[in-house]
């Protein structure tokens, strides 16, 4: 199942935002046509099961109304900050320790996953404009990236438990202002500017994909395809990562996982693209 967040001016009264699911012919249908589901995505989540249940419903009940002109939002926002993984694919590893961005002081390829968080403030929808004068050093990079919801919550997963509690994917784009991200040494400022987090068009379910490893991640800049690879690239994979964080983090329904991105950055390139 396909899931959308959007909002909605028909011109008449103020801006109307819901959850809505997306048909096979590429039709959107509003779950507010079960009024008992939520409004928001982070609590329809919540609801496991049950929640795609009822969606199915809506989907099968040949009155539901689609909705036309509704402007997608980002599909989710978690409750907590986004969490992300740094330097998570091989090729990536390398071309980052080479760059010159990379102040960690760590080998190439990290020992454990390099966990950092993005502020909820820098979510934006899939097609809203990247602010790029948040970044005072115009250092701004992109970053391709697989996003992991997380469903059942948990502290402590086992790897082999982790599947248990993804709920489903969709895009980031984990946007970095290179030069703040090496002068504060640590992540977060860096990526974590105002509009620093597109993110969709929508969350897949888990059961979509059930191979996501063999699937492919591809970031086009301006046309031009600058990022490929497949998920099975990963350093540290899904359940890996999942286990590594909940290890002392207590995860919650909705909460959002970047998994990282592969090379092709535009700090990895010489010379630097000038369209990053």
């Amino acid at each position: 199942m396909k899931l959308v967040s959007f909002t909605k001016n028909d011109g008449l009264s103020a801006a109307t935002s819901g959850i809505a699911v997306v048909r096979t012919d590429g039709t959107v249908v509003g779950l507010a046509h079960d009024s008992s589901l939520p409004t928001t995505m982070v609590d329809f989540v919540a609801l496991g099961p049950s929640g795609l249940d009822a969606a199915q419903r809506v989907l099968d009940d040949v009155d539901a109304p689609s909705i036309n002109d509704a402007m997608l939002l980002a599909p989710i926002r978690p409750r907590n900050n986004v969490m992300a993984v740094g330097k998570n694919y091989h090729e990536h590893a390398k071309e980052f320790a080479e760059s010159g961005f990379d102040s960690l002081g760590q080998t190439t390829i990290p020992e454990y996953p390099i966990i950092f968080t993005k502020a909820l403030t820098s979510i934006i929808g899939p097609e809203d404009e990247i602010t790029l004068s948040s970044d005072s050093t115009g250092t701004t990079d992109y970053e391709g990236e697989l996003g992991i919801v997380i469903g059942p919550g948990g502290s402590k997963i086992a790897a082999a438990d982790a599947w248990d509690h993804v709920y489903g994917y969709t895009v980031i784009n984990d946007v970095t202002a290179r030069a703040v991200q090496k002068r504060h040494v640590q992540f977060f400022i860096g990526k974590s500017a105002h509009t620093f987090c597109p993110m969709g068009p929508a969350i897949v379910t888990r059961d979509e994909i059930p191979d996501i490893a063999s699937a492919w991640l591809r970031t086009m800049v301006n046309g031009e395809e600058r990022q490929a690879a497949q998920i099975n690239d990963l350093i540290f994979d899904i359940p890996a990562v999942i286990a590594a964080i909940s290890d002392a983090v207590l995860l919650e329904p909705g909460d959002v996982i970047a998994t990282g991105t592969p090379s092709g950055v535009g700090a990895g390139q010489k010379p630097e693209p000038p369209n990053r």
